[in-house]
């Protein structure tokens, strides 16, 4: 164990290889607070807290100590039980470095810029990011589920580089772009000389996946005769190229992904019973956007950035109007579509800031609902809560201040609205 003087990092404390961290929380402002909450997190080591009697009244410091800290003691009579918390923690911190050793060691999936893609500040995105760090942790096959345009590969690619096969390959196919007659030979690979145009041996996506990923999207298009041997794999873990005779062991983990009801595929009889249990060891669902309206504009902003390089000099942002439009349209498409859209605007918009117009979207286009003025006033508070929860990390204290209201007001509305206390 070391010591670090503020300000802290976590690459500071990766750099003094900690297995265990104090945390004296007398002497955090509200800022502070939030500081070392994300130090802990994104640092992922056991951390004993340091607590006067006083502190205990605050709802933000237990609620750290409460979901972060391995222990805690309470100053000054309890310090002799440092010591021995101490140790207990740094070899918990020792272990679980251990069993997590990977590329990205156990980084979780954050909803910031860095990520590629995976950008959301809301319950239903913290709710994926951390089932995607529970799965990542296993090697059973996940099933992933979702509408077109909702990232279903891009959750793939980040259970894949979260697990202990990040080191080796990640192949993606699509079931449903290749012809019946060219899959099994995708699949599986084919011996030279195996059918008409086989000038050469092939090796299929399965096996040039072996120790690695393989994501199989759009499985649900998937032909029953190709299922059968699909099966066969999953049971035995051998593949037989097309033509061949040898049985070739191959290691890879299998991520499938659906926009279809397999569970209604398999009652119809086009999708096998047996093939469906198989592959839907476990279970990740990818929201559609119409599901986190609240992140559209973070969405948004973070796709401008990226693609800046292809706007006029003069454009800078979005107009209120073209945010508020896009809040009230359904995204059909998803966040593919709201990629097209704020590509095509950033390009036609001849003004400093994009209009509705220039995404496309026609206010009498969107859907009309007919609401009270207090379901009207519900729906804006909730809106206005969560996009502040988000901004401050799901932290009460900041949260009231930035909306001018107590603590006791917020924990309040969270639960008029049914927000968890604890999203992450």
């Amino acid at each position: 164990m070391s010591s670090l003087s503020p300000p802290y990092s976590v690459e500071e404390v990766r750099q003094q290889a900690c297995h265990a961290g104090v945390v004296h929380f007398p002497d955090l402002s509200s800022q502070g607070l939030r500081r070392v909450e994300s130090l802990i997190i994104s640092s992922g080591i056991p951390c004993v807290g340091v607590i006067s009697p006083d502190c205990l009244a605050d709802d933000e410091v237990r609620n750290v100590i409460a979901n972060l800290c391995h222990g805690f003691v309470v100053e000054p009579h309890e310090l002799e039980s440092l010591d021995c918390l101490l140790r207990h923690a740094a070899r918990l911190g020792k272990l679980q470095k251990e069993v997590a050793e990977g590329p990205r060691n156990g980084e979780v999936v954050e909803s910031s810029p860095g990520e590629y893609e995976m950008v959301g500040s809301t319950p239903a995105m913290w709710k994926l990011f951390k089932t995607i760090r529970k799965v990542a942790a296993v090697d059973a096959s996940v099933c992933i589920s979702g509408e077109s345009g909702t990232g279903k590969e891009l959750t793939a690619q980040a259970i894949h580089e979260r697990s202990q096969r990040a080191k080796q390959p990640f192949h993606a196919i699509n079931c449903g772009a290749l012809p019946d007659h060219l899959i099994q030979s995708e699949l599986f690979g084919h011996e030279k000389g195996a059918f008409t145009g086989a000038v050469q041996r092939k090796i299929g996506r399965i096996e040039a996946a072996d120790g690695g990923t393989l994501f199989l999207d759009e499985i649900g298009d998937l032909p029953l005769e190709l299922q059968v041997n699909l099966l066969r794999f999953l049971e035995t873990r051998r593949i037989q190229r097309v033509g061949g005779l040898e049985e070739i062991p191959v290691d890879v983990r299998i991520l499938a992904a659906t926009h279809v009801d397999l569970e209604r595929a398999v009652a119809e009889q086009r999708f096998r019973e047996d093939l469906f249990h198989r592959l839907n060891v476990l279970q990740v669902k990818v929201p559609p956007l119409r599901e986190h309206p609240e992140d559209i504009e973070l969405l948004a902003r973070y796709f401008f950035e990226r693609f800046s390089h292809e706007k006029p000099s003069q454009l800078k942002g979005f107009s209120s109007e073209a945010l508020l439009v896009m809040r009230q349209y359904r995204w059909p498409g998803n966040v593919r579509e709201l990629i097209n859209r704020v590509r095509r605007a950033m390009v036609m918009c001849d003004n400093r800031l994009i209009q509705p117009d220039d995404l496309g979207i026609e206010r009498r286009s969107l859907p009309r609902c007919t609401m009270t003025l207090e379901q009207a006033r519900d729906a804006a508070e909730r809106d206005i809560l969560l996009a502040a929860l988000g901004r401050n990390h799901n932290q009460v204290q900041p949260t009231s201040k930035e909306l001018g209201v107590s603590r006791v007001t917020i924990y309040r509305l969270m639960e008029k609205h049914g927000i968890a206390r604890k999203l992450a």
